[in-house]
């Protein structure tokens, strides 16, 4: 077991937020819970699954719900309501527990994503438990089905949720993970497109065969290479993507980011024109919270499960959806699948056909 320093935790998040594929939350929001943890005088202890005995219970906590910013409308609609006395992400934890008289020992993160997997960090420490180096995702992903735990068979149930008033419930069952996105996603719409969740919660035996295991040291050696880049100055989404064993898809401008808020959800286009080799081309890139879809001069191009990455090469940061503006200098690449997604199944759960697109996946970094 492993104690994390802030710099460790800076160069995961760092990766998370690259693998968060313009979605996934911020990374400042991230960094401000764990300066908080730190600050109360927390530990951080990250743990392999091979570190840990097979009874070990584990708990997902996250955050469901749309990434792009509240409108003057929606702040006003919720003016009225109180602040929970403390994070939801602990209330979460507390009720879960309370209702089913069991003590989570650790956590994991349910997707990677600079504030996602910094809200399982937080929590963990917070509540002194510690914090597993796996993920059921790989990247962070839309909805709550997009999981290696559904792929898997885990159930969702028992699962908590809170809002950032502090209203909770407890859902003892769902039909399936489907339905368990519906109920949850409908409490983020009437909970400022954000809401609490502590799901998935089994023993160490049975989720180190339903996760992504060493997922978080992934993010943090990808996370550590950007780094080195941007402080060497030289190209970082090159060394992201040489990191991660991707290609770089496609450099140009922002031209046009079109987004709205529906259903939970953040929808969106963004329009890239080429530039330098990629002079005359265009790329179109859709999302639903994360890049999902792309098209080159209007053909399919690189689709989920593959992940696109945006890098402002002005700011030298990975871009997140909603905030991309005209005129941000931007390089794409693309990191390949983790291969559980590229499965039959996953394909089926995660693959362009599940949005709804009349395309087959191909893998662009063979």
């Amino acid at each position: 077991m492993r104690t994390l320093t802030r710099t460790d935790i800076e160069n995961i998040l760092y990766g998370c937020t690259i693998l968060g594929t313009g979605g996934g939350g911020a990374m400042d929001e991230g960094m401000e819970m764990i300066d908080e943890a730190f600050a109360a005088g927390k530990q951080f202890r990250l743990a392999s699954f091979d570190e840990i005995d097979d009874n070990v219970l584990i708990g997902t906590p996250y955050g469901c719900g749309a990434i792009s910013p509240l409108t003057e409308e929606e702040i006003k609609k919720y003016a009225r309501l109180p602040a929970a006395e403390k994070s939801p992400y602990l209330i979460a934890m507390e009720t879960l527990e309370q209702v089913t008289g069991r003590s989570l020992d650790a956590v994991i993160s349910t997707e990677l994503g600079g504030l996602n997997s910094a809200c399982a960090f937080y929590t963990g420490a917070m509540t002194d438990r510690f914090i597993m180096d796996g993920d059921p995702a790989g990247r962070s992903v839309p909805a709550l089905q997009h999981s290696t735990y559904y792929l898997a068979g885990v159930p969702m149930c028992p699962m908590a949720v809170t809002n950032d008033f502090g209203e909770s419930a407890v859902f003892t069952h769902v039909v399936d993970d489907l339905r368990g996105e519906d109920l949850v996603r409908a409490l983020a719409v009437v909970s400022r497109n954000m809401i609490t969740v502590v799901d998935h919660v089994n023993t160490a035996g049975v989720l180190k065969n339903a996760v992504i295991t060493g997922a978080i040291s992934n993010a943090e050696r990808i996370g550590m290479a950007y780094r080195e880049a941007v402080e060497k100055g030289s190209d970082c989404a090159e060394a992201v993507a040489s990191a991660g064993e991707g290609r770089p898809m496609f450099k140009g401008v922002v031209t046009g980011n079109t987004y709205e808020t529906r259903d939970g959800y953040t929808y969106g286009d963004m329009m890239i024109a080429g530039a330098g080799e990629w002079e005359s081309h265009n790329l179109r890139i859709w999302y639903q919270n994360e890049n999902i879809i792309s098209w080159l001069d209007g053909g399919f191009y690189v689709t989920v499960p593959d992940l696109i990455i945006v890098m402002d090469m002005d700011a030298r940061f990975p871009t997140l959806n909603p905030y991309a503006k005209e005129g941000d200098n931007v390089s794409v690449i693309c990191l390949p699948a983790p291969a559980v997604w590229t499965s039959k199944r996953g394909l089926d759960v995660f693959g362009p056909g599940s949005f709804g697109f009349d395309t087959e996946w191909k893998p662009f970094c063979k």
